[in-house]
């Protein structure tokens, strides 16, 4: 039987993505890409999970790179690259619309297209020691537009020129004052870190974390391209919402709400 590239645990409330190929410390192949859309696709459906965590099997790596073994043959040239890009933009635009938080543990390095997996992500939090890159520059390829795009919103255009030219590697300090990174812990203390955070933040009302979510990606685009109509929509349907009854109720109690996602 072939290994599974992408593992799917379900922990409610929080449900886990591993990228299984630690024997290359994770590098993202076709099958990794196929498979991460259709994992967040399951955890997105399943109304047990509330929080997504994705991460790579072991400490040694999140994701190291693209699979150079399938260039010759799938990215061979601009045509297959195109065609190649399909299943990356496919996986990235399902991290993106989620309507579930999803949180990046990052560990060991971060290369490539490792980066933009995370940036796709909604927090990322790394373990010191943690490195990072984007060596295109040294492939001969090009990142593409909404990578760029997703790297200069969070860590400025000056940042996003200095990593995409020099092509070098930089530590999770830099990493961390960049705006790359929300929060650095000791490589020990990840998983317990982590895991605490996103089952308290799987305690908040889903409604409206998912609304949340539509305001900053409309928030993040042009103002004609926003759809203010949608982020309206959700508004409205948090208002409309039991939990938003519950949040007003458990306020006054002086208790912590029990949200149901209705």
């Amino acid at each position: 039987m072939d290994q599974e590239t992408v593992l799917i645990r379900r922990e409610p409330p929080l449900g886990w993505l591993v990228l299984n190929r630690p024997q290359v410390r994770n590098a993202l192949n076709l099958d990794t890409w196929r498979r991460i859309a259709g994992g967040v696709g399951e955890l997105e459906a399943d109304p047990g999970i509330r929080v997504i965590i994705l991460r790579g099997a072991g400490a040694e790596a999140f994701i190291s790179g693209a699979d150079i073994s399938e260039f010759n043959e799938l990215r061979s040239n601009a045509e297959k690259a195109r065609s190649f890009r399909e299943w990356p933009n496919k996986a990235i635009a399902t991290l993106v619309n989620s309507t579930k938080p999803i949180i990046a543990m990052i560990s060991g390095v971060c290369i490539g297209g490792g980066v933009q997996v995370a940036l796709s992500c909604d927090m990322r939090f790394a373990a010191q020691g943690t490195r990072f890159g984007i060596p295109a520059a040294r492939l001969g390829l090009a990142y593409p537009l909404d990578g760029v795009l997703a790297l200069m919103q969070t860590v400025g255009a000056a940042n996003a020129r200095e990593i995409l030219l020099s092509a070098r590697l930089f530590d999770a300090t830099e990493a961390l004052a960049m705006g790359l990174v929300h929060k650095l812990v000791a490589a020990d203390e990840l998983e317990a870190f982590v895991r605490q955070y996103a089952e308290q933040m799987a305690k908040n009302a889903p409604l409206t974390m998912a609304a949340a979510k539509v305001g900053i990606r409309e928030a993040l685009k042009d103002a004609a391209d926003r759809d203010r109509k949608l982020v309206e929509e959700m508004v409205a349907r948090c208002f409309n919402s039991a939990d938003y009854r519950e949040g007003v109720r458990a306020f006054s109690e002086k208790r912590r709400p029990k949200f149901s996602g209705n």
